[in-house]
């Protein structure tokens, strides 16, 4: 079996949110056969929703089409690390391999912080690939956070 990476489709979500004037995250799910289940970005401010992440929202938008809680044998594709609440989320859901860009030294949850999945109380631990993509989503997160402070 040949690897496709679905990370360009999250650097799409991410540049859609970074368009609302979201921070520009994305993310995408993928099924075992290979077929997009779910994709979104950020909207937290939109939806005035702090666990509006994109992973989340991606994970919700996935269990509903497939009607479960679990996204057994499912690949996640994100753009930045996952923070905790993200990371706990995406054990809670046995996703089965998370593909993320950036890493996140201020609030990521996976290989900075709390690394959740280490933890005793991670019920399920995914395969972690990292610095997939990682230059272009730094360079679109730095960008967006330019442009907030640029006067």
């Amino acid at each position: 079996m040949v690897f496709t990476s679905f990370m360009q489709q999250a650097l799409d979500q991410a540049h859609a949110a970074a368009d609302r004037g979201e921070v520009p995250v994305g993310a995408v799910i993928v099924s075992p056969d290979g077929q997009v289940v779910a994709r979104a970005g950020n909207r937290t401010r939109e939806l005035h929703d702090p666990t509006a992440h994109a992973e989340i929202l991606a994970m919700r938008a996935a269990c509903a089409a497939l009607g479960s809680e679990r996204l057994v044998g499912h690949d996640l594709y994100v753009t930045l690390e996952p923070c905790p609440m993200c990371a706990s989320a995406i054990s809670q859901a046995r996703i089965a391999r998370l593909y993320y860009g950036a890493a996140d030294p201020k609030s990521g949850g996976v290989a900075q912080g709390p690394r959740i999945f280490a933890q005793p109380q991670s019920h399920h631990v995914p395969e972690i690939y990292d610095g997939i993509a990682a230059a272009e989503s730094e360079a679109l997160l730095k960008a967006f956070f330019a442009a907030k402070r640029a006067p």
